[in-house]
């Protein structure tokens, strides 16, 4: 099988194309265009060193190591068992070219998943409020998952959430997560689908019509022992009940529950910063503050309180340059 992203750069006409002195035509510079293709399963090992990975190159953005500098470690750290050094090595040569990890991994096709490419293009945009480290924090806990005993409805479920908390972007997102190679083509299908009802139809809907419990319920309710549900079935009797009594809430509610009762991945949060690179300017500007205070309290003991250094400047109006004589006053 081929990779989970083919990186293709298109090619413009001549007319599209600027000349150059000795005539020749240079096309201007084009953005990758990249394609999810489905990728392969990996070894239970490689899900553990990638989980070890992606919480080291965390950890030590925390200590403001630059990616370059720990890429060029923390392949010493991994076992050489698995492929994930080769892998970083090659991340490595491509973030000093381009500097960004998603090209890379994008490359890297037949080992990162289209959901982790995703995740850390959107951390680089330039625009992004999705930040390097909450992407890879979502990266760490989807690894530690995936070496567990991972189900494709425990996956959907943390990876939905991930991208309705960070608010990556539903089309983008759901597009990717159907080419995980832990989906089969029912669930790769099924993600298709639901991307496309999205706001139109409630999303714990969505998951009782393909549960288990849907099933009992209509034989229950139609007397049909033999009733057998159209479609197939892609959640359990227990995720069918959460999903039914949290129609018509918000779905962080419904991952919530999940968590609680059937022990899904819990998608892990932006962390609040603190410490002497923050606090530290805030006392500052707060003691600036109380300084000029003081200065405005003791001119006014001394009788030396002058207004006037107070008053703004009225800006002219077009019409004040028009009438000569308000111009010259």
């Amino acid at each position: 099988m081929q990779g989970v992203c083919d990186v293709k750069r298109r090619r413009l006409k001549p007319e599209l194309q600027r000349p150059v002195a000795n005539g020749r035509l240079k096309p201007e510079r084009q953005p990758c265009i990249l394609v999810f293709m489905p990728g392969l399963l990996l070894d239970r090992e490689e899900y553990i060193e990638q989980a070890y990975f992606f919480r080291v190159f965390r950890e030590r953005l925390d200590e403001n190591v630059p990616a370059q500098e720990i890429l060029s470690t923390v392949h010493e750290e991994i076992l050489s068992t698995t492929k994930l050094p080769m892998a970083i090595e090659f991340l490595k040569g491509e973030i000093l070219h381009t500097g960004r990890l998603s090209r890379g991994m994008a490359l890297l096709g037949h080992y990162f998943t289209p959901f982790q490419t995703f995740v850390i293009s959107r951390a680089e945009e330039d625009r992004s409020r999705f930040d390097q480290k909450t992407a890879l924090d979502v990266l760490q806990h989807e690894a530690r998952y995936r070496s567990d005993t991972p189900t494709p409805a425990g996956l959907f479920a943390y990876q939905f959430e991930s991208i309705s908390r960070n608010k990556l972007g539903y089309d983008r997102g759901m597009e990717a997560m159907a080419q995980d190679p832990l989906y089969d083509r029912e669930w790769s299908d099924w993600i298709l689908r639901a991307r496309l009802q999205l706001g139109a139809v409630d999303f714990a809907d969505l998951m009782y019509l393909f549960s288990e419990e849907m099933v009992s319920e209509r034989r229950r309710t139609t007397g049909d022992p033999n009733f057998q549900s159209p479609h197939a079935i892609l959640f359990g009797a227990k995720e069918g009940r959460i999903a039914k009594a949290n129609r018509g809430r918000d779905p962080l509610y419904m991952f919530a529950a999940l968590q609680r009762h059937l022990g899904y991945p819990a998608v892990p949060r932006p962390r609040p910063v603190f410490g002497p690179e923050k606090e530290i300017p805030a006392l500052q500007a707060k003691l600036a503050q109380m300084e000029k205070r003081l200065q405005l309290v003791e001119a006014e003991l001394k009788g030396s309180f002058d207004l006037s250094q107070f008053y703004v400047k009225p800006v002219a109006r077009d019409d004040d340059f028009r009438n000569p004589n308000v111009a010259g006053k």
